[in-house]
């Protein structure tokens, strides 16, 4: 038996600074919100703590619970899944907010289904790919049960409107095939025949549409569609090298919507500059760098493709979190993992840190 604390201590430093981070980054841009909109300058930081605490309680519990255990949960936990985004249509129950239904609504508390959902689908695809790996280069029950089916979750949470999770789910989907050795020609098909749906998609949505539109040339709506994005470039801009100071930034000031969330990063950059925002990537690497190599080293074929794909989807969604407020991707409602404010996606993404963990651990008990 090995002591947990010969685990990897990168995964759990990396994980660590940037937990701290979220929690210095989250009071950073909210104390002005809180206090206008609560009178409570802590407001946020206070319950972002909270989420903080919750999350580090079942990152410990997902740690020390044998990861081989959601083998036998695969599909109950997914069908759980569905179910929580079918409610997002039950009225009273799914709310929207900002023309999207994301959150499910229950007396005391909230969350948003698609972040579980996310877990699940990938403990799915490592429970499937790994039974499967004699068929894996079959057609029929090789490659089409790990399309067709994850494919249903991807829809569901497309339709809240979610197409930012939708979009990183779906290539965290198709990487783990082609880990797993699916035949290349299976999945450029299935690219190529995505690329309609997609585009249907986009134009049955206006404001993707508009999206769209906007990431070509924010310019042409400066005060309107476009506002955001350049805001983020001029908080960037602003940074330089150095940053101008933590809590002196400007565009938060009610200029970047929402800074505490999906634009925190663009709040980095103005505060922290270049060195910040260099410091923030480099934890995101030696993260990617842990989880990669938990995945090599795990006792068995689960193991490896549940790290693996827990490790990309966390990675994957803070390069699309980046790549947005960079202007380089279309505006996406992503969070950025550990850092952004929000319960569900912490707690979600600290369940993911154990579970690569105890993959480790187990892996070493051998």
């Amino acid at each position: 038996m090995i002591n947990r604390f010969d685990a990897d201590r990168t995964l759990i430093v990396s994980t660590l600074l940037l937990l701290s981070a979220g929690l210095v980054m989250v009071y950073s841009t909210s104390f002005i919100v809180g206090m206008q909109k609560f009178g409570d300058q802590y407001f946020f930081v206070k319950k972002h703590l909270i989420y903080a605490c919750i999350a580090l309680g079942f990152f410990i519990i997902a740690s020390r619970t044998p990861y081989e255990i959601y083998k036998k949960l695969a599909y109950p936990i997914l069908i759980l899944s569905a179910i929580g985004l079918l409610l997002l249509g039950v009225e009273g129950i799914g709310f929207e907010v900002g023309g999207a239904k994301r959150w499910l609504r229950f007396p005391g508390f909230t969350f948003q289904p698609s972040e579980p959902a996310k877990l699940a689908v990938i403990v799915f695809m490592a429970y499937s790919l790994s039974s499967r790996k004699e068929r894996i280069k079959e057609f029929s029950t090789g490659f089409l049960p790990n399309i067709l089916i994850p494919g249903v979750i991807v829809a569901l949470i497309m339709s809240e409107p979610d197409f930012g999770t939708a979009v990183t789910l779906g290539a965290v989907v198709l990487i783990m095939n082609f880990v797993a050795g699916v035949r290349l020609s299976y999945l450029i098909g299935i690219f190529v025949a995505i690329i309609p749906v997609l585009y249907l998609v986009v134009t049955s949505f206006a404001y993707m549409t508009r999206r769209i539109m906007i990431f070509l040339d924010p310019w042409k709506d400066p005060n309107g569609a476009g506002f955001q994005t350049i805001q983020s470039y001029i908080a960037f801009g602003s940074g330089g090298i150095w940053g101008v100071g933590l809590g002196e930034g400007r565009q938060k000031l009610f200029y970047l919507p929402e800074a505490h969330t999906d634009f925190i990063f663009s709040v980095i950059g103005e505060e922290l500059g270049l060195v910040g925002v260099g410091i923030v990537i480099l934890l995101y690497i030696v993260f990617l760098i842990s989880g990669l190599k938990v995945a090599t080293k795990a006792k068995d074929l689960f193991g490896t493709y549940l790290a693996l794909g827990l490790t990309f989807m966390i990675c994957l969604q803070a390069v699309i979190n980046m790549g947005v407020v960079l202007g380089i991707l279309p505006p996406k409602g992503l969070p950025l993992p550990f850092i952004s404010y929000g319960g569900t996606s912490l707690i979600v993404s600290m369940v993911s840190v154990g579970i690569i963990l105890n993959i480790y651990i187990r892996s070493c008990e051998r």
